[in-house]
């Protein structure tokens, strides 16, 4: 079993900053953490940014410039720094993981709120 628990979400002004950490748990010897995903209210699930499998960054458009993606493979620990936060950032952010067998795991998510 792999359990990937996120933390460091919250509520942040236009313009500030948070980071968000992800790790997994558990079954990890063979884990890659691979990303984060978000999912605002009445919309869908949509890629942030992530590590490809050959460790390549990929990064939505919205947020080039603004956030970056990084991890620590010996903790199987994935990280996301945001800068200057907009409100349109606001939603529910997911990191996953993959295993050899191709399973992919979820987070229960960590709820991020850019308002003023």
């Amino acid at each position: 079993q792999v359990q990937l628990v996120e933390s460091g979400g919250g509520l942040v002004q236009p313009g500030g900053s948070l980071r968000l950490s992800c790790a997994a748990s558990g079954s990890i010897l063979s884990i890659d953490v691979r990303g984060w995903y978000r999912q605002a209210p009445g919309k869908e699930r949509e890629l942030v940014a992530r590590f490809t499998s050959i460790g390549r960054k990929n990064y939505a458009d919205s947020v080039k410039g603004r956030f970056t993606i990084s991890r620590d493979n010996a903790k199987k620990t994935v990280y996301l720094q945001m800068n200057s936060l907009k409100p349109e950032d606001t939603a529910v952010y997911y990191c996953n993981a993959v295993d050899q067998g191709g399973i992919l795991y979820w987070g229960q998510g960590t709820q991020v709120t850019v308002s003023s």
